[in-house]
């Protein structure tokens, strides 16, 4: 019977340890935070569910304009008795926010998350300890209770962490990682949001929605700088006509605490000021520590354990799986690189990670969904594509449900029509993009997605329209070959 030994509960790690247990292995996993790591306790899973409340105040603004309001209050009334300088926001006296509530409901859901993936895995026989671990030799890993586990094949599944700055060190209280945010008694007044990547962004959009008035700090051009630039145009112009003031081309050179509120200084001698502040200037791979230089596991310059398409690493034996690899920082991804560790340890045929069917998703309102080839590839002559764009504001449903933010983009390739990308920027783009997803995957054609039925009025309407407009475009593109 093989002995797997795995350093790390995330994704990557527990994925990885049940597909072994299926496979007959003898398997440990040791892991110090909590089954379900950092993505399940402090970051992937408690965010979302907080934004899943933001998400109801966001749908509630658009109450009036479906002939909604407060019983016994005209709709047109109820919108007077409310600040129309943002009309996008939810009036506070129709709902108002327990913080206290949503954040305890957070870390309940969290840790009941956690909890059953770990009630999974003692169902499939395998050990869990709790304690943290560094590896001794290549195949021997020692707890901190002075446990050595001995495997045939050793995962390194240890995750991120926030990366902290020098003039900017989290306390807790006003001064926060977005692991911190969830112990507050209250909605900050005024965050102070450093950094407009994905985290900034989601959470810059959540907390606004929840009443607080958000400053973004983003030292680039735009927001969400590596994603698709119409998404993040979109983004943009959604958070300021929600009143959330963006600061392009504004670098944070510190922050620091002022009595009940904090004080940012820009690099060019500027301030800002609020009640807190959320550091979201990204995370380093967890992977200082813990004995991966001594057996000569290669580490890349930013510290994340260097892997292949197999998740091997330069030692035989060991694997490494999830945000220590500096992959993609994507639960899926992570738990995918985990099994094809497993499966390719225990013998089993195994594709090599195709990150290029990857599809990911920003939880912003609109959600920003990808998969495939970006514009970014189009432009700078990396891949022929033909690209199409179609308006959400054309799709009834939309219409309907009074949404008038966000687009569906296809990249095909020319001649044969293949479906090599997409991007959907619309609320639930997150389950939207899984047909454009499959389209990539599968090797689909735009006709083919053209041809399949979609629900009329449907969001998901869009993605066949959008399919139907690339195939007339090729159409006439031949008709005018032929002139």
């Amino acid at each position: 019977m093989s002995r797997i030994v795995i350093l790390g509960g995330g994704p990557g790690g527990y994925e990885a340890a049940l597909v072994a247990a299926s496979l007959g292995a003898a398997v440990t996993l040791i892991d110090s935070d909590g089954v379900g790591g950092a993505c399940v306790l402090t970051d992937c899973v408690p965010s979302k569910t907080l934004i899943a409340t933001s998400e109801t105040m966001t749908a509630m603004a658009a109450a009036p304009a479906l002939g909604l309001g407060r019983r016994g209050v005209p709709a047109a009334q109820a919108i007077g008795t409310w600040d129309g300088s943002e009309p996008h926001l939810t009036p506070p006296d129709v709902l108002t926010i327990e913080a206290k509530r949503v954040n305890s409901r957070v870390r309940e859901l969290a840790q009941a998350q956690s909890n059953d993936i770990e009630a999974r895995l003692h169902r499939e026989k395998v050990t869990v300890v709790h304690g943290k671990g560094r590896l001794v030799g290549p195949q021997a890993i020692e707890t901190d209770q002075g446990e050595v586990f001995i495997g045939d094949v050793v995962l390194i599944t240890t995750g991120a962490a926030p990366r902290v700055l020098p003039t900017a060190e989290p306390d807790g209280e006003r001064i926060l990682t977005w692991q911190q945010l969830y112990e507050l008694p209250e909605v900050p007044e005024h965050l102070v949001v450093i950094g407009s990547g994905v985290t900034g962004a989601e959470f810059a959009s959540a907390y606004r929605a929840l009443g607080a008035a958000v400053t973004l700090v983003s030292s680039r051009e735009r927001v969400l700088p590596g994603e698709d630039p119409d998404a993040a145009m979109v983004i943009e112009d959604v958070f300021r006509g929600r009143g959330i003031e963006v600061l392009n081309r504004s670098r944070a050179a510190s922050v620091r605490r002022i009595g009940d509120g904090v004080l940012v200084e820009l690099s060019d001698g500027r301030t800002v000021t609020g009640s807190h502040a959320l550091m979201a200037v990204g995370s380093v791979p967890r992977t200082k520590g813990i004995g991966l230089g001594e057996v000569g596991v290669r580490l890349g310059s930013g510290g994340h354990v260097v892997v292949d398409r197999m998740s091997r690493t330069s030692v035989p034996g060991v694997y490494a799986a999830g945000d220590c690899t500096g992959v993609l920082p994507l639960a899926s991804v992570a738990a995918m690189q985990g099994r094809i560790a497993m499966w390719h340890a225990l013998g089993e045929a195994v594709t090599p990670l195709r990150l290029g069917t990857v599809s990911s998703n920003i939880f912003t309102e609109p959600e920003i969904a990808t998969v495939g080839v970006t514009q970014r590839m189009k432009d700078t002559g990396a891949i022929a594509a033909e690209v199409v764009t179609l308006p959400l504001s054309r799709n009834p449903r939309a219409k309907m449900l009074g949404i008038t933010d966000g687009f569906v983009k296809l990249f095909c390739r020319p001649g044969s029509g293949s479906v090599l990308g997409g991007v959907v920027v619309a609320p639930r783009a997150s389950e939207l993009i899984l047909s454009i997803s499959l389209a990539v995957a599968n090797g689909l054609t735009s006709e083919q997605l053209a041809h399949t039925f979609s629900i009329y009025p449907s969001l998901s309407g869009s993605i066949t329209e959008a399919a139907r407009m690339m195939r007339a475009e090729d159409l006439f593109a031949d008709f005018d070959d032929t002139l």
